[in-house]
């Protein structure tokens, strides 16, 4: 199977829920992404899930008052997805059905660096972001440390991630990243993050059910991104 091949999510389409399963570091990464989400700024607010998967969001947003549509391109993931409480949307994130401005929060959750056109995808989240409305997003880092560590690395430890789901050349480059975002308005701040290694181990050893994210001072392998849209 070629790297980034989107086979690899209907053939493990059975993990996506499981703690331990291919997809473990994912649940992980949305505990973290929903805590930069706040409560709904009002009532009906909407917050638009790009790349959602199997809906690993949902369990985060529990009462923060949003309507949450998740859009991705797997059959498999989105049926999980809507049995957990998302308003499952079958499409392209470079191509979003969906109206201007019609999101209070967009979320982009380990899914820009696994597109070919970076600002398409930018464009496409911003775009659908309302005035003061918030972009929140995790990725990873065009950098040979990042490819070392997530590729090289991480795609050979059970949980972690599955062998092949990266490619390196679409790793996203943090300049252009925050370039695109502020051409459209939203002024992104980074952050880096990572597994607590303390977590990571009692996880290992099956003495702990979850992996915090903590933040680290780089953001040269996996970062987050936060930023609101100009009024």
């Amino acid at each position: 199977m070629r790297p980034n091949d989107p086979v690899l999510y209907e053939r493990l389409a059975d993990q996506w829920w499981q703690p331990r399963g291919s997809f473990a570091m994912l649940h992980w990464l949305a505990a973290a992404r929903g805590a930069l989400v706040p409560p709904a700024p009002r009532p009906g607010a909407v917050l638009v899930d790009l790349g959602c998967g199997a809906g690993l969001l949902a369990p985060h947003l529990a009462g923060k008052g949003y309507r949450h549509v998740g859009v991705d391109l797997s059959h498999a993931a989105l049926r999980q997805a809507g049995e957990h409480g998302v308003e499952a949307l079958r499409a392209d994130v470079l191509a979003v059905p969906l109206p201007d401005g019609c999101a209070d929060v967009v979320a982009a959750g380990e899914i820009l660096e696994h597109v070919g056109d970076l600002p398409g995808a930018v464009a496409q989240a911003c775009r659908l972001l309302r005035p003061g409305g918030l972009l929140v997003l995790d990725t990873l880092a065009a950098t040979a440390l990042c490819r070392w560590v997530a590729v090289e690395i991480a795609e050979r430890l059970p949980g972690l991630a599955p062998r092949g789901v990266h490619d390196p050349a679409l790793l996203v480059d943090r300049a252009v990243l925050t370039g695109e975002c502020a051409r459209h308005g939203v002024h992104l701040e980074l952050r880096g993050i990572r597994p607590s290694v303390t977590d990571l181990l009692l996880w290992t050893a099956g003495r702990r059910a979850t992996v915090r994210m903590v933040p680290v001072p780089t953001t040269a392998v996996l970062f987050q991104g936060r930023g609101r849209k100009e009024e």
